[in-house]
């Protein structure tokens, strides 16, 4: 297997990761009696205990407890808090699918800025395929009918949005991706148990908390230990592109796992988002020039 062939394969199953963390956070929040405020302790507390084992246990490594004092950064520990309490809250009242246009239309614009901002070079083929993908996104998940959403759920969701992308940014400088991801699932809980106290205890009940920690130590503690680890190689455009498949992915295994119908406006806008995400991503090849 090429290094190109496995960085797409570990992209690949990154957006499998977000997709099912995706999932599990909305079956949580909608189909069992945890509250948002539970949720994200759990869920980050499980991340962290899941990540913090994986560095002080490695094999060979006598030195974890100083590579995770050394992950402890409160800009990444802080931008994830935001990601995972603001998305927890604005599902409470935001629909899904309004909700996720919200997510990553605006996790695009912010990484597309913050590639700008680091002065990266956005071919015009990029945009073209970021445009397309987010169009195929928007009309796959656009409600049907005049819909005007909550002011506080959008304004959530897009502050967890920023979360997520800063967060991201801050990764491409990842010099040790485990034990900084580690390090702000731990730091985070700080600001999340904050929330806590002064909402209060708002409900957990068995399946919300195996939900929670399910998504906390695997989609969410592993995959995005894995998404620090592929940053440093990806461009921040690239990056911001690539996670416009998560929504299509979670579709096409609500379909394949909850026996939901395949539509042929779900199998379109999925060729427009594929297309676009496969026009931004893949270079093209340039033949060799002849002497």
């Amino acid at each position: 297997m090429t290094p190109f062939t496995r960085l797409v394969a570990a992209c690949a199953l990154t957006m499998v990761a977000f997709a099912a963390n995706s999932i599990l956070t909305r079956l949580a929040l909608t189909a069992s009696d945890t509250g948002p405020a539970t949720f994200s302790v759990l869920r980050l507390a499980a991340g962290a205990g899941m990540l913090c084992a994986l560095v002080l246990l490695r094999r060979g490594d006598t030195a974890g407890g100083a590579r995770l004092r050394a992950g402890l950064r409160w800009r990444n520990a802080g931008a994830l808090a935001l990601y995972v309490l603001g998305f927890s809250f604005a599902y409470v009242t935001l629909d899904a699918g309004l909700g996720a246009l919200i997510l990553f239309g605006v996790v695009q614009i912010t990484m597309f800025a913050g590639g700008l901002w680091m002065r990266e070079p956005i071919p015009p083929r990029r945009w073209a395929g970021a445009g397309l993908a987010f169009a195929g996104l928007a009309w796959l998940m656009w409600p049907a009918g005049v819909y005007a959403p909550p002011v506080a759920g959008a304004a959530l969701m897009a502050a967890a949005a920023v979360g997520w992308a800063v967060f991201s940014l801050l990764g491409k400088g990842s010099d040790d991706p485990l034990a900084i991801t580690a390090g702000s699932f731990a730091l985070a809980l700080i600001p999340a148990l904050a929330v806590l106290a002064v909402v209060g205890l708002d409900g957990a009940d068995a399946t919300g908390v195996v939900l929670a920690l399910v998504s906390g130590a695997l989609t969410s503690g592993l995959g995005y230990a894995l998404w620090y680890r592929l940053l440093p190689q990806l461009a921040s455009s690239v990056a911001g592109v690539l996670q416009l498949t998560v929504p299509v992915i979670a579709m096409a295994g609500g379909m394949v796992f909850l026996g939901e119908a395949l539509t042929a406006r779900f199998a379109i806008a999925a060729a427009l988002v594929m297309g676009g995400v496969a026009l931004a991503v893949i270079a093209p090849s340039v033949p060799a020039r002849r002497a």
